[in-house]
């Protein structure tokens, strides 16, 4: 047997923040993709595949009022990220803008020269990198 019994194929990243329905609507602008969910606490986003079908996966956003953000690079004694996204795209300068114009930063600390390494408004790494 490989893997365990009764995958269905969906699987969901959930996020750890402040405030869901501000996160989520920021992942969702940045990808073009909508809310599907929404309540106080936990607000998804439904992934989609490159010509625009929905797929068996989605991000979630979920109320953690005890939330830290993470420090990038690491540091010792510092909240350590938990996770982060890795984003394929064509043009880096174009998504580094358009993720700016959304409301990420670019973090001080690039450790590779076809990747950039942001910071999400509440402060998760995700990283575009040429695909």
């Amino acid at each position: 047997m490989a893997g365990i019994r009764g995958v269905t194929g969906w699987i969901g990243v959930n996020l750890a923040c402040t405030d869901p329905p501000a996160l989520a609507r920021f992942y969702a602008d940045l990808f073009g993709w909508e809310i599907s969910s929404s309540e106080p606490a936990c607000v998804t986003v439904l992934i989609r595949d490159p010509s625009g079908n929905g797929t068996h996966s989605n991000l979630a956003f979920e109320l953690d009022r005890h939330y830290r953000r993470p420090v990038w690079p690491s540091e010792p004694d510092a909240q350590q990220q938990m996770v982060h996204l890795d984003i394929g795209v064509t043009d880096l300068s174009a998504a580094v803008e358009d993720a700016v114009a959304l409301g990420a930063r670019v973090a001080d600390f690039q450790p590779q020269d076809d990747v950039r390494v942001m910071l999400d408004p509440e402060g998760h790494p995700f990283c575009l990198y040429l695909d």
